[in-house]
C-alpha cells in the first residue's frame, strides 16, 4: 500500500497528516499547517499541469493562485468520490480553460511592470525546478519544440494528452479529472497524439531524444 503521509518541516518542527483523510480532515478545520502542507506537495504539480494548459504560460501564475484559492474555499465541499489530486487537478483544468475563454472574448490591455524590488516574482517562486519523466526522456531543444506544438493541438486533446503522457495519470483519473466517460478520454489521446504528430512532422530528427513514445491506448 502506497505511503499516503504529508509532511511539512517549518521552523524546525514537522507537521504530519498519516493520510490523505486526516489533511482532509485539518483544512475542513482551517488548520494553517494544512494549508501549508497542501502548497507544498501540489504547488509545483498545478503549475506545471496549467502552464502547459494554457496558450500563453505567462499567465499560469495568476491562474495557480486563483486555484489554490478555490481550493481553500470549497475544501468542505470535496465529498471523496475521487482521490485530492484529481480534485484539484480538475480545478486546475476548469481554471486554465476559463482564463483561454475569457482573452479569447477581451482584448488583452495590461502591460507588465518592472519591479521595485529584489524579490522573486510568485511565478518565479513557484517555477518548475525538478525533472519530470517527460523531461528525463528528452533533451531541452526537443522538449521545447514538444511543449510549442503542444500549444497547437486543440485544447480539450491537448488536457488528456497531457494528464496522460506527461503527468502519467490513469484512465480513469483522466475521465474524473476532465468529467467525462473513459470511452472519450482514449479517443481524445489517441486524437491528441495524432494532432501531436502531425504539428512535430518533420520538426524532429530521429535518435535517442525521441525516446518519448506514448504507450498505446489500452
Amino acid at each position: 500500500m502506497a505511503d499516503t503521509r504529508v509532511g511539512l518541516q517549518l521552523d524546525g518542527g514537522v507537521f504530519s497528516f498519516p493520510e490523505e483523510g486526516a489533511l482532509i480532515a485539518a483544512l475542513c478545520a482551517g488548520e494553517e499547517s494544512a494549508y501549508e502542507a497542501l502548497i507544498l506537495q501540489y504547488q509545483q504539480p498545478v503549475y506545471s499541469l496549467v502552464c502547459r494548459l494554457m496558450n500563453d504560460p505567462s499567465d499560469a501564475a495568476d491562474v495557480v493562485q486563483e486555484v489554490f484559492l478555490k481550493i481553500f474555499r470549497n475544501i468542505r465541499l470535496f465529498r471523496a468520490t475521487s482521490s485530492l489530486k484529481t480534485w484539484i487537478y480538475r480545478i486546475a483544468v476548469n481554471e486554465a480553460h476559463n482564463h483561454r475563454r475569457w482573452f479569447s472574448r477581451h482584448q488583452r490591455w495590461e502591460i507588465a511592470l518592472p519591479r521595485e524590488d529584489s524579490l522573486p516574482s510568485y511565478e518565479e517562486s513557484i517555477r518548475d525546478s525538478g525533472r519530470s519523466p517527460f523531461e528525463l526522456a528528452a533533451d531541452q531543444e526537443t522538449r521545447a519544440l514538444i511543449e510549442d506544438a503542444l500549444t497547437r493541438v486543440n485544447p480539450k486533446f491537448r488536457a488528456a494528452v497531457i494528464l496522460r503522457d506527461i503527468e502519467d495519470l490513469g484512465y480513469e483519473e483522466i475521465a474524473e479529472v476532465l468529467e467525462i466517460s473513459l470511452g472519450t478520454v482514449k479517443s481524445r489521446i489517441l486524437r491528441g497524439r495524432e494532432a501531436l504528430r502531425n504539428v512535430l512532422e518533420g520538426r524532429l530528427e530521429p535518435g535517442p531524444a525521441l525516446r518519448w513514445s506514448p504507450q498505446p491506448v489500452e
